[in-house]
């Protein structure tokens, strides 16, 4: 069964840090974990709308998140209320720890963007990872943040992320 017709078998919160400070805690459905992956559903956790001007975030959109204890990254599938694939938002993290009902996750500051048609893949955040000192301070987690924000951004253009995420 795919995990976008799953139903969650229990409840976790995530808890995005950033910077030494959680960011964002949400809610989320668990619709999986191997002891590798682990894949969630949440609705929308922001406030309102959030517009980045290539797509937006709003009430109503859903969230399938794929996070995973080896590797550097988790991909977000974002479909609209009524299931249309907006895309894919994949952020830059250290691997995802899950502890009971909590899964925390470091946010790294590089994003990735992937429309739903693959005509649009985008880097994002390439500023704030500069600013954020992470290659002066821990030079080896920023050279895999680099890394894993080429190997997203190579699958997103070789068609996106289908092995991936199967």
């Amino acid at each position: 069964m795919s995990a976008n017709s799953a139903e969650p078998t229990a409840d976790l919160t995530v808890s995005l840090v950033k910077g030494g400070r959680t960011k964002i805690r949400y809610p989320a459905g668990l619709l999986g974990d191997d002891g590798t992956r682990v894949v969630v559903r949440a609705p929308w956790a922001g406030d309102g709308t959030r517009d980045f001007g290539f797509v937006r975030f709003e009430p109503g959109d859903v969230f399938t998140e794929y996070y995973w204890r080896d590797r550097w990254y988790a991909v977000k599938e974002v479909r609209a209320a009524d299931g249309r694939v907006k895309g894919w938002y994949c952020d830059i993290t250290r691997p995802a720890v899950r502890t009971g009902a909590e899964l925390v996750v470091e946010d790294l500051d590089l994003d990735l963007w992937r429309s739903a048609d693959g005509g649009d893949v985008r880097r994002l955040d390439e500023d704030e990872f500069a600013a954020s000192g992470l290659a002066e301070r821990d030079p080896e987690a920023a050279a895999a943040a680099v890394a894993a924000l080429a190997e997203l951004e190579r699958l997103a253009r070789a068609g996106g992320f289908g092995q991936l995420l199967a």
